[in-house]
């Protein structure tokens, strides 16, 4: 299905331990503050979209400062890889860990749907790191 016209459209798909590894889908309309929920930060220059990542809370990688990420013109699709490691409560008392892997998609206006799913990206950064020190694990996936 075509998603809904808007002027950030957010389709976020998670599969995690706690709900058996089932996909639960949900399509997200608004403005910018729609990806601020996401920790991404969107602004336009004329035709163009600028994409950042804002820092998270992350145990690993450390949270740092905002990066940016790519500046898409319009038609052209961006993809973002990262993954973390989050501990369940910020006491250090607690050992218990959870992660998460991104695959993050953003195109600047319309674009067909297998474009922007299987095609291949105008930008791909890829940020995935070994989550507990040591080389990148880039290409696992």
């Amino acid at each position: 299905m075509p998603l809904p016209e808007g002027d950030v459209v957010v389709h976020d798909v998670l599969a995690d331990e706690a709900g058996g590894y089932v996909r639960r889908s949900d399509v997200l309309t608004g403005g910018v503050s729609t990806a601020r929920n996401l920790d991404l930060w969107l602004t336009s220059d004329g035709p163009a979209v600028t994409v950042e990542r804002l820092p998270g809370a992350a145990a690993f990688p450390p949270a740092g400062v905002s990066a940016r990420l790519f500046t898409l013109a319009h038609g052209q699709v961006g993809r973002y890889r990262a993954n973390f490691r989050f501990r369940f409560t910020r006491c250090a008392c607690d050992p218990s860990w959870y992660y998460e892997d991104w695959v993050v998609h953003v195109s600047n206006g319309p674009v067909a749907h297998d474009r922007f799913l299987q095609g291949k990206p105008d930008h791909d950064v890829d940020n995935r790191v070994h989550l507990y020190g040591g080389l990148a694990r880039r290409g696992s996936h």
